[in-house]
């Protein structure tokens, strides 16, 4: 019997460092950089950072339900952003860096929305949650070289990582 594999695609600012923290898990079958949530076709990385087609980067999974849970993506995903800031992630600055969670089905908006307003509820941020739930649109595969930019570029991921302030906020907020 062949397995019934789901997408979730969400924006967490640099597509870069999205990757890594989903790729490591059983089920998760596949990560992919890209951009979302705009009006150009198959926009390049050029015209997204533009500001100008209305993408987000983001991340595409294809994951396998019944090993890894969406409910169990979207706690990792909370963990990896600041769910506060409308005006883009860390150190990456404009509306193509904005967070949102790209929902594929009613079960998905119904999941997102309640974690959201549990992440809400729980003090753990003092200002609100800005973190949009959108309706999934066209995925563009960002190009290659973007793919698994932490496999094939380590030292320069991991300099990125630590220049933006993410890991720092993470730890702050996550204790990881």
């Amino acid at each position: 019997m062949k397995k019934q594999l789901e997408k979730a695609t969400f924006a967490g600012g640099c597509f870069w460092c999205m990757v890594k923290p989903f790729d490591q898990w059983d089920g998760i079958h596949k990560v992919t950089s890209g951009y979302t949530g705009g009006h150009v076709e198959n926009p390049t990385y050029e015209q997204v950072k533009s500001g100008k087609t209305g993408h987000y980067e983001a991340v595409e999974i294809l994951y396998d339900p019944t090993v890894f849970p969406y409910s169990k993506i979207l706690e990792i995903y909370w963990q990896q952003i600041d769910p506060t800031d409308d005006g883009g992630q860390f150190h990456d600055r404009g509306d193509n860096y904005r967070t949102a969670i790209f929902y594929h089905t009613e079960e998905q908006r119904k999941l997102a929305e309640e974690s959201k307003e549990r992440l809400e509820k729980s003090g753990k941020f003092k200002k609100p949650i800005v973190t949009k739930i959108l309706p999934a649109s066209t995925f563009y595969p960002a190009e290659d070289y973007h793919q698994d930019f932490y496999k094939k570029n380590p030292e320069e991921y991991k300099e990125d990582r630590e220049k933006s302030g993410r890991d720092l906020f993470i730890k702050e907020h996550w204790g990881k």
